[in-house]
């Protein structure tokens, strides 16, 4: 049986974008990244049009050296949100309840404030993260699936004792770079339920090595749909390393998902999934998605100007293609 969308109607014609660059991004970039490029990162797609943006992780340093000055830019976002249009949630990932205290060392002390203008008040949410092999979870994170899921029990009470919403991700849920391209999609649609029994308010089932097809998107699908997992408490996570995200991100939107992942410029790769490439470009979604009668709320034209300008800042090709035709096409109308 094919899985198909729901009827249409004014709230299905709306697909979030969660912008996962300034972390998802940037964290296996091999050159430093200086602070204040990661803030100005931040900064410019506030005024895109975004309302999620992963700005940060409180993981150690000596596991994800380019994480390490979270901390600075959570204090920041704080004290001095960026300007935007309306309220953006910034999403920070905690690895244990030492991310956790680490990151409430910097919430506790700094209420979020507006400082006028067009600045508004930041929405704060955390994120934690499991995936569908045991052999990935062990490498990325040097435990057992039900060892993680124990560790994200307390996080979670502690962020819900603070009215913060909590994100979980679950990753290699379409391939994984040690056990191959047979994840079953059971084990994915199980841990997602167990997630949000324990209370995550969404999650975040991602292609981490990018080996996802359209028929197994398909099927993973139907696989959550079939353990009781309401397509609002999904987002699909595709990296484009076989050229097929676009194609997925298609099959998830047929089957009623309306919450995506993507990074400006395909920013991205995994330190623990070797080959991956990076994540679909944001740029490229908006494109699609719009150009399907759906609506993003953000500006493409802005957002090509943002992913071209980090390409530069950190040295690498800009692997959007809509945002590359985007700022040809505005370049032409300039002339």
């Amino acid at each position: 049986r094919t899985y198909s969308a729901p009827a249409s109607s004014e709230s299905n014609d709306i697909v979030r974008i969660v912008e996962v660059g300034p972390r998802d991004g940037l964290q296996n970039e091999k050159g430093t990244i200086p602070l204040r490029t990661k803030i100005e990162l931040i900064e410019r797609l506030a005024e895109t049009g975004l309302d999620t943006i992963e700005a940060g992780s409180f993981v150690s340093p000596k596991w994800v050296p380019q994480m390490a000055n979270s901390s600075e830019i959570l204090e920041h976002i704080l004290k001095s949100p960026p300007a935007s249009k309306s309220p953006i949630r910034y999403q920070f990932l905690l690895p244990n309840m030492k991310g956790m205290e680490n990151f409430l060392s910097v919430y506790s002390s700094h209420q979020p404030a507006t400082t006028g203008g067009s600045s508004a008040a930041p929405e704060i949410e955390l994120s934690i993260f499991t995936a569908a092999t045991e052999s990935f979870t062990r490498a990325n994170t040097n435990c057992s699936i039900a060892e993680s899921l124990a560790r994200f029990q307390p996080i979670i009470a502690s962020a819900k004792q603070r009215s913060l919403p909590v994100r979980a991700y679950v990753s290699v849920a379409l391939g994984c770079p040690y056990e191959g391209p047979d994840v079953d999609p059971q084990r994915v649609a199980s841990l997602a339920v167990s997630l949000l029994e324990m209370g995550a308010d969404d999650i975040s089932v991602g292609d981490t090595t990018g080996m996802g097809t359209a028929p197994r998107t398909r099927a993973l699908m139907r696989a959550l749909h079939a353990a009781g997992v309401e397509t609002q408490d999904l987002a699909l996570h595709f990296h484009d390393t076989w050229g097929q995200a676009l194609v997925n991100a298609l099959v998830g939107l047929e089957c009623g998902v309306r919450a995506f992942d993507g990074a400006v410029a395909g920013l991205g790769g995994c330190p623990f999934s070797p080959g991956a490439t990076g994540n679909v470009a944001t740029e490229d979604l908006v494109y699609l998605f719009e150009s399907l009668g759906a609506r993003t709320g953000v500006d493409l034209d802005k957002l090509a100007g943002v992913g071209e300008w980090v390409s530069g800042e950190v040295g690498r090709r800009n692997e959007s293609r809509a945002g590359k035709a985007t700022l040809a096409k505005l370049d032409r109308a300039r002339k």
